[in-house]
């Protein structure tokens, strides 16, 4: 059986007990059993309710694919703060396994597999500055910087200042971003990236 488990999901990013059950053609109660025994025998890997991953592919599975879950762990949101920087290479803070991201629901962080999925809920006002790459959702540089500090603000983000090059940074994107944020955000990145 597991032979047939691994044809059929292994060119699935993820997969649901209804999706098993489709699959093998079988009932729900019986693909929920099956799950449960394989996420036992570390076949499957359990991310949250009704959402796995072969563990086989997890550990092949690099930055754009863990991206891609990240999105859909949690919808809405997009991939920011320092992992987007990270990415961009504005930062020398290099996180592996941490992947964080803005939501508009409330923040949370999933733990599987030994990787770490952050959600951090922000105001509506200030959910903007991102775009679709490659199916994934993303902050742009600077609108990741801008998340990074204004969470700071509010205490609930530690942010490292000299890991960062502002030089790489689109100023003219940056401070169109910046008007919508209170002045207290927009003093500390005006005096940090020298705009």
């Amino acid at each position: 059986m597991m032979s047939d488990v691994w044809s059929n999901l292994k060119d699935r990013l993820f997969f649901s007990v209804e999706d098993v059950a489709e699959l093998k053609g079988i009932a729900i109660t019986s693909a929920h059993v099956l799950c449960s025994r394989y996420v036992r025998r570390g076949i499957f890997i359990r991310v949250k309710k009704n959402f796995y991953v072969l563990e086989r592919n997890w550990t092949h599975y690099g930055t754009r694919d863990f991206f891609k879950i990240s999105n859909h762990l949690r919808t809405p949101s997009y991939i920011s703060c320092m992992t987007a920087l990270s990415y961009y290479g504005i930062t020398t803070q290099v996180q592996r396994n941490w992947y964080e991201n803005i939501t508009q629901r409330h923040t949370v962080k999933i733990e599987a597999g030994g990787a770490l999925f952050s959600y951090t809920k922000i105001a509506p006002q200030y959910y903007t500055g991102f775009f679709r790459q490659d199916d994934v959702f993303i902050a742009t540089p600077e609108k990741a910087l801008l998340d990074a500090v204004y969470l700071n603000s509010l205490g609930r983000y530690p942010l490292d200042w000299a890991s960062l090059d502002s030089e790489r940074l689109d100023i003219q994107n940056l401070t169109a971003l910046l008007t919508a944020f209170p002045e207290n955000v927009r003093r500390r990145v005006k005096e940090k990236c020298r705009i």
